[in-house]
């Protein structure tokens, strides 16, 4: 009896001792069913999230990746799909660098992309996506400017009178300078150039009968004078084209052409034959003839008539500057040929129109046939009814005047 109590107090010690060991034992199957969840989830997380495969689309094209795929991946796997990143260029358009320009672009379902975010960008099935290019850039630059210098058109053929019909403005075109290649590029006209016109004018003033008298070679010391008094007396105004040299010669003649109404123009200095001079040769016979003119009588002008008429393109290209009109004629008396009063008379009212411009002498050689026929010239040209007038009154009559000169800071005309 007492072997069977211990017995059965035995067994109840090791009940006692197992029960006391199962919280342990259930926390270790805790542990394992938890263990177990996380390995479960953690592969459903990853066949969800990184190995499952996926379809995108990129620029049309079907492409296959796993789900967890970023865009920094899939650009590297596949070489940017052929994309690549903008060059650096100089300002003239040559390549200075392959890189330096925008980066490649990527757009996920029509939204752009940043760089910076490709490491963090994964997609879902069917994504829209498109890879191209990055854009070119230009390097920086500074801006400067060079003078684009004025041409010239010369068209005189057939005119009477030959005058400068524009100014020449000098233009100004913007330049880029480089900031890495210096390289210099013409990139706009930041002011437009003007081309000097001189052209040939044959005034025909309408509503009138007008005819202008003009005389070269002048002042004389035996022919001008009493050409004045025949002007005088028959009330009309001629233009008289002096030599330079005999304009300092006679300076008492000379004013009073002035200050009996007539206008007095150059007829060179010294009458050399202009086409065979030299560009600062003729400039400096122009010059001077101007110049002793205002000497001899105050008078400044910008008008001329070229010794023998003789003034072609490539002169006016020497010296558009220093004249408005070089002044030809459409009636030669030839007087210098010395053919006889009646004769010289004849050739002016045989050819005489509104607005002729007539060729006579006051000077350079014997002249008494010329005063000899002016009296009845003036008096049969006034019974057709034409009225005298110098040349600039003819060409005010037609509404016709040189480009006015450009004006200086100071209000003075820029010669």
């Amino acid at each position: 009896m007492k072997e069977v109590e211990e017995l059965s107090f035995g067994d109840s010690a090791t009940g006692a001792s197992e029960r006391k060991r199962q919280p342990w034992l259930g926390r270790l199957i805790a542990a394992l069913v938890v263990i177990v969840l996380l390995v479960v989830c953690g592969s459903a997380w990853a066949w969800e999230a990184r190995l499952r495969h996926i379809i995108v689309f990129v620029n049309g094209q079907q492409v296959e990746i796993s789900a967890g795929t970023t865009a920094k991946q899939l650009l590297s796997a596949h070489d940017d799909f052929g994309a690549h990143p903008g060059k650096l260029l100089a300002v003239d358009g040559s390549v200075l660098k392959t890189t330096g320009g925008h980066p490649v672009s990527l757009t996920v379902d029509n939204q752009q992309v940043d760089p910076s975010d490709w490491g963090n960008t994964r997609f879902s099935g069917n994504t829209q996506i498109s890879v191209t290019s990055g854009g070119d850039v230009t390097e920086g630059h500074t801006t400067d400017y060079e003078t684009v210098p004025h041409g010239i058109t010369v068209n005189i053929a057939g005119g009477v009178i030959q005058m400068v019909k524009t100014r020449g403005q000098d233009g100004k075109r913007e330049i880029w300078v480089g900031d890495v290649s210096k390289k210099r590029i013409a990139k706009r006209m930041a002011k437009q150039m003007v081309d000097t016109q001189i052209v040939g004018v044959s005034p025909r003033p309408e509503g009138h009968k007008v005819i202008a008298l003009t005389f070269d070679d002048g002042p004389s010391d035996q022919y001008t004078a009493p050409i004045l008094d025949i002007l005088k007396q028959k009330g009309v105004k001629a233009t008289f084209f002096d030599v330079g040299q005999y304009s300092v010669r006679y300076p008492a003649l000379e004013k009073r052409m002035v200050a009996e109404g007539h206008e007095v123009a150059s007829h060179s200095n010294t009458h050399p034959f202009m086409p065979k001079m030299k560009r600062d040769a003729l400039r400096a016979e122009i010059n001077a003839g101007f110049a002793n003119m205002k000497k001899a009588s105050g008078v400044s002008t910008r008008m001329m008539r070229s010794p023998y008429g003789s003034f072609t393109v490539d002169q006016w290209k020497d010296v558009y500057d220093l004249v408005d009109y070089n002044v030809l004629w459409s009636i030669d008396t030839e007087d210098w040929r010395r053919p006889g009063a009646q004769a010289i008379h004849d050739a002016v009212l045989n050819h005489a129109y509104n607005g002729a411009v007539v060729l006579m002498h006051d000077g350079g050689g014997n002249r008494d046939q010329d005063i000899e026929a002016l009296p009845g010239i003036i008096d049969d040209l006034k019974a057709q009814g034409y009225e005298f007038v110098t040349i600039s009154g003819l060409l005010k009559l037609a509404g016709i005047s040189a480009a006015p000169l450009a004006e200086d800071k100071s209000g003075d005309a820029k010669k």
